[in-house]
């Protein structure tokens, strides 16, 4: 199967192209091959196309701090015209070559407060509180309402077995800190749920083999604070945990944009499909 992939030269989607190139030829579509998603006319490559089956979109501004920099400017910022009118350009150019389309979403479209016992489903209503988490849910919603067969798969914090150069994740980003004696701040009053990449590849693939639509929770197995994630950190790699500092939300986002409390995510929908999400102390014992 041949698959458009938007956005697939990052973090996340050079992981999901080197597990999953055996499988699905999956073409990088960026500003390196021609195409912006912000410009209409750099999307024919898509709308002229009767040989690729589905657009895999995870093309996004995801710094959450810069996106709350452009709210003021509406639907004139990048925010908005990348994470929402981007989406709109690439949903208008599937319906002309009749795509499915995956959209990548965020657990941060959740307010995070009245976490349900369960952790969120994909039942349950979002509700975005900064400008990054708006513009993804506006994503979302364009996604849904396009007519076209979708699927909206929901990725929370993720993380993978080796260091990624142009971008390090969170748990690299703070074995590295520690290795190097570097105090790292953790917050203690934030919930989040680690996603081991590899199963978010193997959920990707499952999903579609079952031309599965709708909306997914691609998340890990088991919620913790980020206090508590670098603790873990520090005990698997023999680390010096006394430099780890506990800090607020209040504290450390002081004049950005405000962050979600409890992101608890419930996976069972995927985990229904055979796809066995690990928890972040197993995704650790794989680093």
């Amino acid at each position: 199967m041949k698959i458009f992939g938007i956005g697939v030269s990052g973090l996340v989607g050079s992981r999901i192209v080197e597990l999953l190139r055996d499988k699905y030829q999956i073409d990088n579509l960026s500003l390196d091959t021609g195409v912006d998603i912000t410009n209409p006319e750099t999307l024919d490559v898509i709308r002229n196309d009767k040989d690729h089956e589905i657009v895999l979109h995870l093309a996004a501004k995801a710094d959450v701090d810069g996106c709350e920099a452009d709210k003021s400017l509406g639907k004139d910022g990048a925010a908005y015209k990348i994470n929402a009118g981007g989406v709109e350009n690439v949903i208008n150019s599937c319906k002309e070559s009749s795509k499915k389309i995956i959209y990548v979403s965020t657990d941060f479209v959740f307010d995070g407060e009245n976490n349900p016992d369960e952790g969120y489903t994909e039942e349950d209503n979002p509700n975005p509180i900064n400008w990054y988490s708006e513009t993804k849910y506006e994503g979302e919603k364009i996604v849904k309402n396009s007519g076209l067969e979708f699927l909206i798969i929901r990725l929370a914090y993720p993380y993978q077995q080796k260091d990624f150069e142009l971008k390090k994740d969170f748990v690299h980003a703070i074995m590295n800190r520690l290795k190097n004696n570097q105090q790292v701040m953790a917050i203690t009053d934030h919930i989040m749920t680690p996603t081991f990449l590899d199963d978010f590849a193997a959920a990707i693939d499952v999903l579609i083999q079952n031309d599965s639509t709708g909306i997914y929770h691609t998340v890990g197995s088991e919620a913790l604070t980020p206090y508590d994630a670098t603790l873990m950190i520090a005990d698997k790699f023999n680390l010096d945990k006394s430099l780890i500092n506990k800090t607020t939300r209040a504290e450390y986002f002081k004049n950005k944009a405000p962050r979600p409390f409890n992101l608890t995510m419930n996976n069972d929908k995927i985990e229904k499909l055979g796809v066995k999400m690990k928890t972040f102390s197993e995704g650790l014992e794989l680093i």
